[in-house]
């Protein structure tokens, strides 16, 4: 029997969790669960999510294990009140979820090779493109809402994969090390607070400055290519 073969090992405690969830939100269960929304509740999942990376960062094995589960409730919420309203089940997200990360590994799962990590991204980004083909910008699908850092962070790789800068030469100001970088970081924003400035709304200016800046050359990138085709069917 191979690997793939094996039978999926059964989830009670899972099943538990979300019959708990129908309970609450079923005739004659919880008021404050059957009024939740989509909407409503995303200042939960927002809330959850940082402390599921506070438990992962400092917390110990039960802080972990409570914030994973606070999470994973947020998904079988969202999908209860989705299939209540007839348009998605659980099945449905777990099944799209498989599917998509079978056809992200068709080097685990076909004839694809990737021996390293970088081999793997490789793969992911190859793969993505031809599902994402309706996008026309790398900058599409990014969430604005991301924290700044985190952000900046995602929009400089962008601009390193148009080629509109290189993301892994040292810049102005060369850190080693997170231990060198953190007290860098905060002495900026010290330094922004005692000036009066907002060093959240500079940051997100500039972002979207360097957004600008790779749509521009995304367009001058297709122009170039338009024309090579051009000469190349003269």
């Amino acid at each position: 029997m191979t690997e793939s073969d094996r039978p999926t090992a059964p989830h009670p405690k899972l099943d538990e969790l979300i019959a708990v969830l129908e309970r609450l939100r079923a005739p004659g269960g919880c008021a404050w669960d059957r009024e939740q929304t989509h909407q409503s509740l995303v200042q939960y999942l927002v809330e959850e999510t940082y402390e599921l990376v506070d438990a992962i960062e400092i917390g110990d094995r039960d802080e972990l294990i409570e914030e994973l589960g606070d999470v994973l409730y947020q998904v079988i919420f969202h999908s209860d009140i989705a299939a209540e309203a007839g348009k998605f089940t659980l099945e449905d997200v777990a099944a799209h979820m498989t599917a998509k990360m079978i056809g992200r590994h068709p080097h685990v799962f076909g004839d694809a090779t990737a021996e390293t990590a970088a081999d793997v991204i490789g793969v992911w980004e190859a793969v993505k493109k031809i599902e994402k083909s309706g996008r026309t910008s790398v900058l599409d699908g990014i969430p604005q809402g991301m924290p700044s850092l985190a952000l900046a962070d995602k929009l400089l790789g962008r601009a390193d994969t148009v080629g509109l800068l290189d993301a892994t030469a040292p810049g102005a100001v060369n850190v080693s090390s997170e231990g060198e970088l953190g007290p860098l970081l905060l002495a900026i924003v010290a330094s922004a607070k005692a000036n009066g400035l907002d060093a959240e709304r500079a940051l997100r200016s500039t972002l979207r400055d360097l957004q600008g800046e790779i749509r521009a050359h995304e367009i001058e990138l297709a122009a170039d290519a338009g024309v090579i085709g051009s000469s190349a069917e003269n």
